[in-house]
């Protein structure tokens, strides 16, 4: 597997550093899921997705987020869980996986819809449940203005999404900067999605997956210009 990955991107084995377990991360709209499953056909990895619309307080969440984010928020964590637990309990020494959230930011997202006494219920059920989950080996953060978010959310014309607000996204966005500033419980690669496109054509991927597979510990930031 490493082999055919080393050639594909033309890298050297004595260099490259291959993650077993990659987690992609960022705001709505940013395209986590769509780098994870080109990621995970690139390396011949498995995925283990978030799958949105399994939840099926999501679309009433969005039209009424005060009075739906308890139960869009717990559906999430368990949904989320459940999918970690079947990959620690597999062989670890087998099992590569590519995911499509860190299970750490889940707070974050409760942070910003709960109320006081609502994330307190909320923190106590992740605190009793959170421990000795794996950890990813990479997480890759995918960052964008929120005007690029936005207009992105619009353009995939998901249903469940058509009523998210842009000042909704500003704040998921900011939030996510607040959570990745201070983030160091892995090797952290940062990227900046705005004028690149991984989602079609090999150019802007590629350049991405030989800086990453470069990466072995610490915080990274990767930062291109269109065609570089």
């Amino acid at each position: 597997m490493e082999q055919s990955i080393l050639s594909e991107f033309n890298l050297d084995l004595a260099t490259a550093s291959i993650p077993k377990y990659i987690a992609i991360e960022g705001p709505i709209g940013i395209g986590k899921t769509t780098l994870a499953k080109r990621l995970a056909n690139s390396f011949n990895y498995e995925t283990l997705l978030e799958d949105a619309e399994e939840n099926p307080f999501l679309e009433r969440f969005y039209q009424d987020r005060r009075s739906n984010a308890l139960p869009t928020q717990l559906f999430f964590l368990f949904q989320r869980i459940r999918k970690l637990e079947a990959l620690r309990q597999g062989d670890i020494f087998q099992e590569v996986r590519i995911s499509d959230f860190l299970i750490d930011k889940d707070p974050l997202f409760a942070r910003i819809t709960l109320d006081d006494d609502e994330f307190r219920l909320y923190q106590t059920v992740y605190d009793n449940i959170i421990s000795d989950l794996p950890k990813p080996d990479l997480v890759v953060y995918l960052q964008a203005p929120t005007d690029t978010l936005y207009d992105r959310v619009q353009l995939r014309g998901h249903h469940s999404e058509k009523s998210i607000e842009h000042g909704y996204l500003q704040q998921l966005n900011d939030a996510y900067t607040q959570f990745f500033y201070y983030y160091d419980d892995t090797p952290l690669l940062i990227v900046n999605t705005a004028a690149i496109n991984l989602a079609e054509g090999n150019h802007d991927y590629n350049n991405l997956v030989q800086y990453m597979l470069q990466i072995s510990s610490g915080r990274h930031y990767y930062n291109p210009h269109p065609l570089q």
